[in-house]
Formats: C-alpha cells, sequence, structure tokens
C-alpha cells in the first residue's frame, strides 16, 4: 500500500471513530440535557470538544445547557463559536440572542435574531424573543410587531401575550394592554407578569379598584416583590390615599435600596406632604445611578420650583425632555412654571404649550361627533371639568359662577377628576345637574361619558395644573371647548375654541399668539365677596410703622421681586414684611426664603414668616398688614381678591405674560388701577405713596370690601351673565356655521 493511501485510509479510520465518539457522547449528553442534568451535560460536551475541537452539534448543546444554567456570558461565548463553525443555523443564531439578551447586549441579540429569522421566518419563539429584546431596547412598535407575528404562529403562547401587553403599555396603548394581559391570564390564571401587567395597565385606565384587586393577587403570591410594591403605591398616591402610598415606597426601597420606581415615588409623597428637602435627597438617589431617569429629573425640577428656583426647575425639566422629548410630565410642569420665570413673555409661554399639543395631544384621535339640535336659542348643557371641586384656591373662582348660573338657559354637568371630596365638593354636587366622578375613568371612558351626554360646550378649569384632563380636550368630545379660571393662560391646543381672560391680562396685540380665541370677561376670575369678617383698623396707626405682606406660593416669589422688595424696605426703613404661605411650615423652605431676602440686604429680623392655617384664620391674619406687595412675574389671584375683601389694598406690576397681568386686571376691573405699575419704579413710587398716607389707608380700608363686591370684578351675578352671553354667543355661532355646512 502506498504512503498517500495509508495516510488516506487512518484518516478514514479515525474519521470514523470520531463519528462514533460523536454519537455516542452526543447521544449522552443530549439525555442528560433533557433530563435536566446540566452539569453532566456541560462535561460530556466540554469532553467532547477536546477530543473534536470544531463539533457544532457540542459547541451548540453546550451553549444551550449554559444557558440553562443562567451562566449566560460563558454560554454567549460558546454559542457565538457554535455561529461562526455553522452561521446558517437558525437555532443556533436564535439561542446566541437569547444568551445575549440575558447579557443586556441588545443591540447584538437583536442582530442574531433577525438573522435567526431570516433562515426561519416562522419560529414562533425567536419572535418571541426578540419583542422581549426590542422591549429593551425601547422599540415599542417593533416589539409589538414581533409578539404578534408569534401569536399568529402560537396563539397560546403566554409569554407571548404578555410580552405584548408590555410593547402596549409603553406605547400608552392601556385597553389594548389589558386585553392581552387577560389573554395571558386565560391561558394561565396564576401567570405573575400577566398579572402585573393587568394591573398597571387598568391604573393607567383609572381603575383603581380593579387596579388594586390585581396588585394585591399578585402580592400575595410574592409578597416581597419590591417593584409591584412601588407599583401599589403609585396607585395609591393617585387615588389620594398618601399614607398607604408611602407605607408602600417605603417598603419597596426597604426590599431593594436600588429599585428607582420607589425612590421616585418616595420623591413624589415628600413633595406632597412638604418635605422638599427627602424628596431632593430622594431624586439624588435615583440620579446617581441613573442620570437620565426623567422621571426623577422631573421630580428633581418640581423640587427646585418649590424652593423658588424657577430657572433651576425649567433647567432640569428640559434635561428630561432631552431623554424623552414625548414625556407629558416634563412638559406639563415646564409649562406651568414657565408662568414663574421673569422674562418668559406670552411667545414663550404659548410655544410651550403648542410644544405639548404636537409631542402630546394631536396624537390623540379627534371623536366623531353626533349630530345635534342646532336651535341656537335653545337650553345649553355645559360641562365643567376639573381636579378642584373640593377646598382649593381654584375653586374659590369658579364656585360662584356654577351657582350662579341660570338652569333655564344651561344645564351644568360636573365631572370631577380627584378622588378627593370634603365639604366643598358637597356644594358643586348640589350645584350640578349631572355629576360624574371622573377620576376612575380612562381619558377615553370620560370622553366617552361627555358624548354620551350631549355637552354642547366643554370647559377646561385646570390648565396644566395638578389633575389636568387636557388629553380629554385633545380629542375634542363637544363641539366647542373653552379653558377657563382655573389656571388663565391659555391650553395651545388646537381643539380648544375660546380662553376667557380680560382686556388687560391679554392684551390684543398678543392675541394673535394664542391657539384660542380670546374672550374677554370683566376680570380674568371672579370670587364670592368676603363681607362677613369686619375689617380690622389699620396696623400701622398703632406699630408706629407700615406692614407690607405677601400672602403668596413661594415659587410666586421670584428673585426679582425679592430685589424689588429688598429696595423698597430699605427706602422705607422701619418697614417690616409678613410672608404667609403653608410651604413655611418645611424649615428648609423657610430658611431658604430669609436667606434670599438676607442676600439682598435685608436683615431676618424685618421678615415675618407665618405657615398654614384654616382659612378663617387665614383671612384674620390680615390684621396685620397695611399694604399687600403682589409677586411676579406669577401674580395672586384667589390671594389679590382676599386681600381686598380684608381691606388690604394691593400693589401690583404688569408684566409680559397671562400670569404676570393677572392681578392688574383684577384690581383694574375692582376700581384700583391707580395701584397697578408700569415698571418698577412705579411699583416703589405707589407703595411710599400710599404708606405715607395712613388716613387715606384706614378710609380705604373701611370701604374696601364693598366697592370690590360692586365693581365689576366682584359682582359675581353680573359676572355669570357675561358668561352665559359669551357662551350663548359660541353656541350661536356654532350653530349657523354647522346649519351653513348641512345646506
Amino acid at each position: 500500500m502506498s504512503t498517500v493511501g495509508s495516510r488516506a485510509f487512518q484518516k478514514a479510520r479515525q474519521e470514523k471513530k470520531q463519528k462514533k465518539l460523536v454519537e455516542t457522547q452526543l447521544a449522552a449528553a443530549f439525555k442528560a440535557f433533557q433530563a435536566g442534568r446540566q452539569a453532566e451535560t456541560q462535561a460530556l460536551c466540554a469532553k467532547l470538544l477536546q477530543e473534536v475541537p470544531g463539533c457544532f452539534d457540542a459547541m451548540h448543546l453546550l451553549g444551550v445547557s449554559l444557558v440553562s444554567s443562567a451562566r449566560f456570558a460563558e454560554a454567549t461565548a460558546f454559542l457565538a463559536q457554535a455561529v461562526a463553525i455553522e452561521p446558517n443555523s437558525a437555532d443556533a443564531q436564535s439561542n446566541l440572542g437569547w444568551a445575549l439578551v440575558n447579557c443586556e447586549r441588545y443591540e447584538e441579540a437583536r442582530a442574531a435574531l433577525e438573522r435567526s429569522l431570516a433562515l426561519r421566518p416562522n419560529a414562533p419563539i425567536t419572535l418571541r424573543n426578540l419583542a422581549i429584546t426590542l422591549l429593551r431596547l425601547g422599540q415599542g412598535e417593533a416589539s409589538l410587531a414581533a409578539a404578534t407575528r408569534a401569536l399568529e404562529l402560537k396563539p397560546d403562547d403566554v409569554d407571548a401575550w404578555c410580552n405584548r401587553s408590555v410593547a402596549e403599555l409603553m406605547l400608552r396603548r392601556w385597553d389594548a394592554a389589558a386585553a392581552s394581559a387577560e389573554r395571558a391570564l386565560a391561558f394561565n390564571p396564576t401567570h405573575f407578569e400577566a398579572t402585573v401587567n393587568k394591573g398597571l395597565a387598568h391604573l393607567e385606565l383609572h381603575h383603581f379598584e380593579l387596579a388594586e384587586a390585581t396588585f394585591n393577587a399578585a402580592l400575595a403570591a410574592r409578597p416581597s416583590h419590591a417593584e409591584l410594591r412601588a407599583h401599589r403605591g403609585r396607585l395609591y398616591m393617585i387615588s389620594g390615599r398618601t399614607a398607604e402610598a408611602e407605607a408602600d415606597f417605603d417598603a419597596a426601597v426597604t426590599l431593594d435600596p436600588h429599585l428607582q420606581l420607589g425612590w421616585q415615588g418616595k420623591a413624589q409623597i415628600c413633595i406632597l406632604n412638604g418635605n422638599v428637602a427627602q424628596a431632593m435627597a430622594a431624586c439624588k438617589r435615583v440620579l446617581d445611578s441613573n442620570p437620565k431617569a426623567q422621571v426623577a429629573l422631573t421630580l428633581l425640577g418640581a423640587c427646585r420650583g418649590r424652593l423658588g428656583d424657577v430657572a433651576g426647575a425649567i433647567a432640569q425639566f428640559d434635561q428630561a425632555l432631552a431623554v424623552q422629548p414625548d414625556y407629558d410630565e416634563a412638559i406639563t410642569k415646564k409649562i406651568f412654571y414657565l408662568d414663574f420665570l421673569p422674562g418668559a413673555d406670552f411667545a414663550v409661554q404659548q410655544m410651550a404649550r403648542q410644544y405639548w399639543w404636537m409631542a402630546v395631544g394631536s396624537k390623540f384621535p379627534r371623536r366623531k361627533l353626533a349630530p345635534r339640535a342646532l336651535d341656537p336659542n335653545r337650553r345649553i348643557v355645559v360641562g365643567y371639568v376639573s381636579a378642584d371641586f373640593r377646598t382649593h384656591s381654584a375653586a374659590f373662582a369658579f364656585l360662584p359662577v356654577l351657582r350662579g348660573h341660570d338652569k333655564t338657559q344651561v344645564q351644568v354637568n360636573c365631572y370631577s377628576a380627584s378622588p378627593r371630596h370634603d365639604d366643598f365638593t358637597a356644594k358643586f354636587q348640589a350645584i350640578a345637574d349631572v355629576w360624574v366622578e371622573a377620576s376612575n375613568l380612562s381619558d377615553d371612558e370620560l370622553a366617552d361619558r361627555i358624548q354620551a351626554d350631549g355637552v354642547d360646550i366643554l370647559v377646561d378649569l385646570s390648565g396644566y395644573t395638578t389633575g389636568t384632563r387636557m388629553p380629554v380636550f385633545a380629542r375634542k368630545p363637544a363641539p366647542i371647548q373653552v379653558t377657563a379660571w382655573g389656571s388663565g393662560t391659555g391650553t395651545g391646543l388646537a381643539t380648544m375654541d375660546y380662553f376667557f381672560a380680560d382686556p388687560v391680562t391679554v392684551p390684543e396685540n398678543v392675541r394673535p399668539l394664542f391657539a384660542e380665541h380670546v374672550h374677554d370677561l370683566p376680570s380674568v376670575i371672579t370670587i364670592d365677596p368676603l363681607l362677613d369678617i369686619a375689617p380690622s383698623p389699620l396696623p400701622m396707626l398703632q406699630n408706629g410703622h407700615v406692614s407690607f405682606g405677601v400672602y403668596n406660593r413661594i415659587d410666586k416669589i421670584s428673585d426679582a421681586a425679592i430685589a424689588l422688595w429688598a429696595r423698597l424696605l430699605g427706602e422705607v426703613p422701619d418697614a417690616t414684611l409678613v410672608i404667609k404661605h403653608l410651604a413655611l411650615n418645611d424649615p428648609l423652605v423657610r430658611d431658604g426664603l430669609i436667606g434670599r431676602f438676607v442676600t439682598q440686604g435685608v436683615p431676618e429680623a424685618r421678615l415675618i414668616c407665618l405657615g398654614a392655617s384654616e382659612r378663617s384664620e387665614h383671612l384674620r391674619s390680615y390684621e396685620r398688614i397695611d399694604i399687600s406687595l403682589d409677586p411676579f412675574p406669577q401674580n395672586g389671584g384667589i390671594s389679590t381678591f382676599e386681600s381686598l375683601y380684608m381691606g388690604v389694598p394691593v400693589v401690583a406690576k404688569l408684566g409680559a405674560g397671562a400670569a404676570s397681568r393677572a392681578a392688574g386686571g383684577i384690581l383694574t376691573a375692582a376700581g384700583l388701577a391707580d395701584w397697578v405699575a408700569d415698571d418698577d419704579d412705579g411699583y416703589i413710587r405707589i407703595a411710599k405713596t400710599f404708606a405715607a398716607q395712613p388716613e387715606l389707608l384706614a378710609k380705604l380700608r373701611a370701604e374696601l370690601p364693598h366697592k370690590v363686591a360692586h365693581s365689576p370684578a366682584g359682582d359675581v351675578a353680573n359676572y355669570t351673565r357675561c358668561v352665559e352671553a359669551g357662551y350663548r354667543q359660541f353656541w350661536q355661532a356654532y350653530c349657523a356655521k354647522e346649519s351653513t355646512g348641512r345646506s
């Protein structure tokens, strides 16, 4: 036999021996794998690879076994070698993709899974794993498509239904997410992740009782699940059960000290409780580990706003929006605080509102309305939507209007968007012809109810404040929509038709900047006369010096206002300044505010800080004040009226935005235009001029309550007739337009 022939014979014998070895050991390894004996499987595969280094099947099985043992980094190395040997193996590509997912190497995982699907398109498990990968990459639409395709191939795949519900949660398709979770639970009633997804979907749908029952069922199965405790805490917080929410958030961060959701919840609770320092510490816990956590960035912005650092607050909101440009909460908070920012004029403020419309509101499908009777003179159904049908400053502005409506001309429907009820709520319930608890309705369900109720004119009473239902107005469930009173600064919505203001608050030259048509009332707000507490004697007659007062939110007290008040105190050396707000119960807030004055040269001894009190006591505390100083750029509203009704005149300054001109509008309509300045010098001049005339102030103090109550600003009966005249005008214009369109 030739040498060449001998070598060929030896090679053939070796290959035959290896083939038999591979068949024998691989069969044993596969049998061990099926029996769940992973250590034995891995030992057999490793031994086989020593003898046959390029054996694809041994390499692949070893990788799969390591995945089953949760040794994902090692598995990835062997599966990558297997793919290098057999790049056309759909199984190897798929298993490599799953190992990479578990190593959090999502882009590589996506590529491997897509290569597998190119080789074998109809693989439900690979599609399911691709859906998970795309979720990790934040690609909701693509993940939903992959999960849906997996379910077309395997309709009973519980995990695929669960993945689909997660994708729908990511896409804010709450009804669909709930339905997908229910499908998963139909196949496996105890599936934990599907149960949690069901709870989350119903939480977003405002189905609080169902969400709570679902979370409780999941917690019965896993009582130490930190993230689930945080989810239930959020439910309690939204539904107004603050103490229970706090307990759940505390438990969540105790179980998992690194849980972002838990610390964010604690920050929110601390803000609600007025503990700004603790809220900021909780935000820091999140941001130290995840500097791009948009929720924590937004909450930190809210904390800075509470401390009066408005520019710092807006910078935080902008950071959150750089991470997620359509993050609703950050946009809403930015809109709110831009009204407090010096230099932010009508153009800047309306641009921010239009940003919400473009990023969020415009994405909701607009409702198709059923035909209705177009009688221009019939009784109009007016629906009011608010989270403030309770003891709240905004409620003081719209209570007299709702109570004063002529019920022969106006049907009053109230859609209450807050779970919090009190004695004030009972007043609104008594007024309403139709009362709807809207806090437990999703935006679509509330829009459905408004349409079913045949509302002709839907009125927003919240603007972008807490509890806003602006997404409902974006859907336009009523033919005419108005924004009024609760936050009179416009909305930016293409679906909002009218905005109630006054000629001073919104001058004619800036009205083209608004999305709405601006309709004038005597003043931007009114309140019921406060005539049951008689004005006290003028304090300066007894004290021998003037006492100025600021009875406004701390975040309304801008650095520019403090600088001007410091200048005033410098020019009136014996004067004192009384500042009153509930946030001053927080030492951090109080000390921070005093520090800002001291920096401007005002000794602490000239400042008197008062905290929370009952409203009657709050009103009586005006007996300490000779003249109120209106803050800017965010003016007082209800506080302006309260001061006037306690006989204490208010110095105000006109600014460059609606919120910075509201007090000027009220004072003008109340017959006190001479208390409204155009600039800083005018503000100082007015305050000093009247402070030097105690006899005039004493006379005005006695006369002011009656004077305001009979002015266009305070005559609530006439004010309400003006509102109703506006509604009738809007309705008649709509009827004329629709009649023309139908003819």
